[in-house]
């Protein structure tokens, strides 16, 4: 009988060291999917240049990287996602302290009393009270490491989901900073076209005051004019709602974040930089949280799985009692209790099958959502791709025709001028000349867009935090 409180003891303490083994939060790999060698849109003359964080550095224009480096610290919604990655650290810890032992301390002080059986008054009594208790549920089975598995890979897809948002938000401002300075390009346009359509009114007006035109070509020169003021203001409104716009993706009033305008041309398009679509995989912040978004359901459903088995809890506590609180600090009795105990639902209505299901279920949803992404992202990186050579050769062909259309503006001209034809034929030259500079500019836009748009498919210079 002596040695029952050793055996009892050593029991205890190898209970947790052999059942130690059982627990394991093992990281699944996402399911395979076959993706094809190249892009269908790639061409061969791509550079095969590493992207870098600072993305738009390639576009040399110091404007736009105040702009974006102002998105990426300012901005509202970013820090909306920074703060749900804090809250999921948060949920680390707490995770991480199911494998703990928990420590409470309570005290009590108590008065009792009662009547005799004889009816007379029974003297009251106090008792102070004073103890610890310590439990620990030894991860048998697993649940608690999968349960912070499925924490931490949550919080590295709240961390990459940040990542995300700061790249789209950063490339919404890249793209809406082409547009503003494109508006800035077609308002010096604008001007331009001003002083040669107002220079063409006085030419118009001197023939007729010479009786070589009628006062029909006159009337047609001022229409042409005003026409061509009344559309400045269209422009000025485009800008000013774009300006808006940017100051608010940079966490600031218009007021705030103005942005000048400049006439100055837009920047030039960067060399294509190369890639697989194997490479989306690592490279793209939103495709790494969809991957560990998969982790995280996978190890909620391995501690759904896991809830059939049974918990073993080991506690002890220590009490020390007396009669008067000056004793409970000189010499108290003192009670205390060691033992395991094991617990287990036998039945509960097919709850835990039903938990069981739809985890299950939410994995198949996290995983059909992974297979989507990977696919969006080669979506998005082939449309790029196909933009920026067909606007690239587009291009080419616009420059060409604003080349003519320049050279039949100036032939038509110098025609008029020696009474050869009628106003309306200058007009048509100028308007055709006006419209293809106009078509010149929105293409050269439209390719700045495009390549931002495909440095961030192909993921921005991202990379995961090791």
């Amino acid at each position: 009988m002596s040695h029952l409180p050793f055996l009892h003891r050593f029991a205890l303490a190898a209970v947790p060291l052999a059942l130690a083994a059982c627990a394991s939060g093992t990281d699944p790999r996402p399911p395979e999917m076959a993706l094809p060698n190249g892009f269908l849109h790639a061409s061969a003359e791509d550079a095969p240049t590493a992207i870098q964080p600072d993305w738009w550095a390639v576009y040399a224009d110091a404007d736009l990287d105040r702009l974006l480096r102002r998105v990426g610290e300012a901005n509202t919604d970013l820090a909306q996602a920074e703060a749900r990655w804090r809250q999921a650290l948060a949920q680390v810890d707490a995770a991480r302290a199911l494998a703990l032992p928990q420590l409470g301390a309570g005290a009590s002080a108590t008065r009792s009393g009662g009547n005799a059986a004889s009816g007379s008054s029974a003297g009251t009594r106090q008792l102070y009270a004073a103890g610890l208790d310590l439990s620990w549920t030894p991860d048998l089975w697993g649940r608690a490491a999968l349960s912070r598995a499925s924490a931490q890979a949550s919080a590295d897809a709240q961390a990459a989901l940040r990542d995300a948002a700061k790249l789209a938000l950063q490339l919404a401002a890249a793209q809406g900073h082409v547009r503003l300075r494109a508006l800035d390009a077609q308002l010096v346009l604008q001007a331009q076209a001003d002083t040669a359509y107002a220079r063409s009114l006085q030419v118009t007006r001197l023939q007729y005051e010479a009786g070589l035109v009628a006062r029909a070509d006159v009337i047609q020169a001022e229409t042409q004019l005003q026409s061509l003021r009344t559309q400045v203001f269209t422009l000025q409104r485009q800008r000013a709602l774009e300006a808006n716009a940017l100051a608010l993706l940079a966490g600031s009033t218009p007021a705030e974040f103005p942005i000048a305008a400049r006439g100055s041309a837009l920047p030039a398009v960067p060399p294509v930089p190369a890639a697989v679509p194997g490479e989306l995989l690592r490279r793209r912040p939103d495709l790494a949280a969809a991957e560990r978004s998969l982790a995280a359901a996978h190890a909620r459903l391995g501690v759904a799985q896991r809830a059939w088995l049974p918990d073993l809890t080991l506690s002890a506590s220590n009490t020390w009692q007396a009669s008067s609180l000056a004793r409970l600090l000189d010499a108290p009795a003192r009670v205390w209790s060691l033992g395991p105990q094991l617990a287990a639902t036998l039945f509960d209505g097919g709850a835990r099958r039903a938990d069981e299901a739809t985890f299950l279920a939410a994995y198949d949803e996290q995983a059909a959502a992974w297979r989507g992404g990977v696919l969006a992202a080669v979506r998005e990186t082939e449309d790029a791709l196909v933009q920026l050579a067909t606007l690239a050769e587009q291009d080419l062909q616009q420059q060409q025709l604003v080349a003519l259309a320049s050279e039949n503006e100036r032939v038509v001209g110098y025609r008029y001028e020696a009474g050869e034809i009628s106003f309306l034929e200058v007009a048509t030259a100028q308007n055709l000349a006006l419209a293809a500079r106009r078509a010149a500019l929105d293409v050269q836009a439209e390719r700045l867009a495009a390549s931002m748009a495909l440095v961030a498919a192909l993921g921005g210079g991202w990379q995961p935090v090791r």
